[in-house]
């Protein structure tokens, strides 16, 4: 495997604001293996404990916006984003 790939199979993971806060991390790789990307952020929130619903949030897969029905390719990068405020 060259430097930087992703093991096969696998997809990145992006985390934001809380999210990045209550996973610990800003980025994480795992397993391609969810039906769509609301499934992979359910798995994902029950293991870190996410407060926020889907609804709350946008995913993006490859740096373009996503819908949640979409289903999570090996190799994508997939990034939910909280909402944000500011001032």
């Amino acid at each position: 495997m060259s430097p930087g790939a992703l093991p096969s199979g696998t997809l990145t993971v992006l985390y934001f604001a809380s999210l990045r806060d209550a996973a610990g991390c800003e980025t994480e790789t795992v397993v391609a293996d969810a039906a769509d990307l609301r499934a992979l952020y359910l798995r994902l929130q029950a293991r870190h404990g996410f407060a926020l619903p889907v609804d709350r949030l946008r995913v993006a897969v490859d740096g373009a916006f996503a819908h949640w029905g979409d289903v999570p390719r090996a190799g994508s990068e997939v990034a939910f984003i909280p909402p944000v405020s500011g001032g």
